[in-house]
């Protein structure tokens, strides 16, 4: 389902910075990133200068002369209006320096104050009532009853607890659960605290729209609001900074990078870090909006926790959680199994995607295939799955695919364990 964006959110579109005091970030900081720069380019112009940092040319141009007073920089020629320059011996010097202790050379971060107004400022909010939502999950086959309980979760934006028998489209539903937001968000390529750089834009999960407007501030990228999905191999270790010995780079933990966005944690309770563990290092962020992050050499801050967190697991809640934790998250949807007139109709669908001709009986004969041998639920996930065996049986044969129940029960026979 294609999202249409209506541009950036009202009350954020930060100008291009052309003072320091706009920029929000010091000059020695800016200084050490364009020696940097330098020192792995080898030569730079202003221009190249302003595109790789994303930095205004009165900006660039006030490091410019500062280098020049000081001798770090030698100027071999003109590029138009322009200057060709080049680190002299003692510029040289000092970028290695400062290499040392950082390798970053990209977009000048911004400031952790600026990245506090701008995550709140673009807070989520959404206006949505069934027939929308009907929409947002149109690949899905979802009663009215679960789309109601679904409505006014998205509508609060706090975090949501999806529970339920296993196969029945739990992670399928939180997925789309992005599909509900009609704008984009500005993210900054990185934040900077205490004059360390926290690398934050992820092009694996920022998705950045092709955008350009020469008024706003180049530091920050537009991209579709992001939502982060982690299972079994979420650990501590990615919930904190995680600093890069050798670049000197923070990265952002992963709640960060989801900021403005959803988070949702599949399979609930099956990490290698335990539900306690994660429970009790997000009970003040879900219950303030606020998170806690440590520089490796103690000095600590607040981050904004604007996102909406979505739980999603097969397990009983109560054995996941106590009462002061499951208190503070307000939605809890259940998603129970099927009934025969929706197994149908995902039947249906699932046989139509993938063009299998089917008999007038076939979800009938599928349905009690499903329900033998002691089963007593159907499951949403039973008629794709089913179709896949049934094509992968057709390829092995060289023939068209059997939608009849002696191929169902073949593949059945495949797909369900013995009890």
């Amino acid at each position: 389902m294609a999202t249409m964006y209506t541009g950036l959110r009202s009350g954020f579109a930060p100008p291009v910075a052309q003072t320091f005091e706009q920029l929000g970030i010091s000059q020695s900081l800016v200084l050490d990133l364009v020696l940097r720069r330098l020192l792995l380019e080898g030569y730079g112009s202003l221009q190249s200068l302003c595109k790789t940092l994303r930095l205004s040319i009165a900006i660039v141009d006030v490091i410019f002369r500062h280098m020049r007073q000081q001798q770090l920089v030698e100027v071999k020629g003109m590029l138009g209006n322009d200057y060709n320059f080049q680190l002299s011996a003692a510029g040289r010097n000092l970028a290695m320096e400062r290499f040392q202790i950082t390798q970053y050379a990209g977009a000048a971060p911004v400031s952790l104050k600026d990245y506090h107004a701008a995550t709140k400022a673009q807070s989520a909010k959404v206006q949505i009532d069934r027939r929308t939502l009907r929409r947002a999950f149109g690949d899905l086959v979802v009663t009215d009853r679960l789309l109601d309980q679904l409505g006014p979760a998205l509508i609060s934006q706090s975090s949501i607890f999806v529970y339920g028998p296993t196969g029945n489209g739990k992670t399928s539903l939180a997925e789309r659960m992005l599909r509900v937001y009609q704008d984009a968000v500005l993210i900054p390529y990185a934040v900077e605290v205490d004059n360390q750089i926290i690398s934050n834009y992820d092009p694996v999960v920022h998705h950045k729209l092709e955008f350009e407007d020469p008024d706003i501030d180049p530091r920050w990228v537009l991209c579709k609001r992001p939502c982060i999905v982690v299972g079994g191999e979420l650990i501590p270790s990615m919930l904190e900074l995680r600093l890069d010995d050798v670049s000197g780079i923070y990265a952002a933990p992963l709640q960060m990078k989801a900021n403005n966005g959803i988070f949702i944690i599949d399979d609930f309770g099956r990490q290698l870090m335990s539900p306690r563990d994660l429970l009790n290092r997000w009970i003040v962020p879900l219950d303030r909006r606020v998170d806690y992050l440590t520089l490796r050499y103690g000095v600590k801050f607040q981050i904004p926790f604007e996102l909406m967190v979505v739980f999603s697991t097969n397990l009983d809640p109560a054995d996941l959680a106590d009462e002061a934790f499951l208190r503070r998250i307000h939605n809890k949807i259940f998603v129970d199994a099927v009934d025969s007139q929706v197994f149908d109709q995902i039947f249906l669908r699932v046989t139509q995607a993938k063009n299998i001709p089917c008999e007038p009986d076939s979800a009938e004969c599928l349905r009690k295939l499903c329900l033998r041998d002691g089963r007593t639920e159907l499951r949403a996930c039973y008629p794709t799955d089913i179709c896949n065996i049934l094509q992968s049986i057709s390829r092995y044969e060289n023939r068209p695919v059997g939608m009849n129940c002696a191929d169902m029960e073949r593949a059945a026979e495949l797909y369900f364990a013995k009890s």
